[in-house]
């Protein structure tokens, strides 16, 4: 008889510990990324600059994120239906043909951000960290960069159902593009345009994450070092942090 009740009482105990365990974790608020781009956001291991950031900034929430990222990608495979307009209206002659299914970056994060809201259903918010635009500079299409970016922002609010989506970009760095440089330069100007121009949007400013040296020599790469990695990644968190908090993220694109 004994047992019984020390039983029914352990049981009870435990139901309560697990419903109060449940009951602060779902009033956590829930803030939610989506990384994405080409190289140099494929190069950046979210485990070690991005993630402990989250966790510094982030102490009392829940956070989570998904990552879609493949080096020397033009945004138009994130564009699906829409390059085509927009390639026809700034006369590029760069029709986008069917994207295979495993080159559609688009739908792969509608396809993972749906596995990640099976574990958060409500999240408090999603911001979206882009980096990309060194494929379309090269490729000489920066005049329909803007127009494009913007187009996906677009998409991404409609699509997950989020229209105050927030979005922070990786400003292209100092590379110097040669032959290219006016693109490159054109891509980095629509890039800060976009995020200045909505109020939820900000950028990160990346001309000193890629300085390598080496003996005597020293250049700007078009990938960053190690260190530029897990700054990015700091950044991405520290902007978006200020977004989320309705606060104006750091204008020079250098959160402290």
């Amino acid at each position: 008889m004994m047992d019984s009740i020390r039983l029914t009482a352990i049981l009870a105990f435990t139901s309560f510990i697990s419903l109060t365990s449940w009951s602060e974790a779902a009033e956590k608020p829930t803030h939610l990324f989506i990384l994405s781009g080409q190289s140099n956001m494929a190069g950046m291991n979210p485990k070690l600059g991005f993630e402990p950031e989250l966790k510094k900034q982030f102490p009392n929430a829940v956070t989570d994120y998904i990552k879609v990222a493949v080096g020397g990608r033009p945004i138009r495979l994130w564009l699906s239906n829409d390059w085509n307009a927009i390639s026809e209206k700034y006369n590029l002659n760069k029709p986008q043909d069917s994207v295979p299914e495993n080159s559609n970056y688009y739908v792969q994060i509608l396809s993972q951000y749906k596995k990640m809201l099976q574990d958060h259903p409500e999240p408090t918010s999603v911001t979206f960290c882009w980096m990309q635009g060194e494929r379309d500079s090269r490729e000489k299409l920066s005049s329909a960069y803007e127009e494009a970016l913007n187009t996906l922002i677009s998409n991404l609010r409609r699509d997950l159902e989020q229209p105050e989506m927030n979005f922070v970009i990786g400003r292209l760095s100092d590379f110097d593009q040669g032959a290219t440089s006016e693109n490159w330069e054109a891509v980095r100007q629509a890039q800060m345009k976009v995020a200045n121009d909505d109020p939820h949007g900000a950028w990160v400013d990346c001309d000193d994450l890629n300085n390598k040296s080496k003996g005597d020599k020293t250049w700007d790469d078009l990938h960053y070092t190690q260190e530029g990695y897990e700054l990015l990644g700091r950044r991405y968190v520290r902007q978006a942090k200020a977004l989320i908090e309705g606060k104006k993220p750091a204008a020079d694109g250098r959160p402290e």
